[in-house]
């Protein structure tokens, strides 16, 4: 079960790309960071942010992508 702090990075993500999207997006750059969503920490949401930034941009564009990215960092 992911931590509080995946659950919110999924709850930002969740109304650009859909919840099924979101969770597996959380997993994927969880498991890209070498961690699991339930082992992530503060320490983590700016690299995390960079490669959503990168992933979530083929899927909804470069502003919206950069925008959730900076959301994501602010949950620091």
């Amino acid at each position: 079960m992911p931590n509080v702090l995946a659950e919110r990075i999924e709850e930002v993500i969740r109304p650009i790309v859909g919840t099924v999207l979101a969770s597996v997006s959380v997993d994927l750059e969880s498991k890209r960071i070498g961690k699991d969503a339930d082992s992530i920490t503060r320490l983590d949401l700016p690299i995390i942010a960079d490669n959503l930034s990168r992933q979530l941009r083929l899927v909804v564009g470069p502003d919206l992508a950069q925008a959730a990215a900076q959301r994501v960092r602010e949950l620091a």
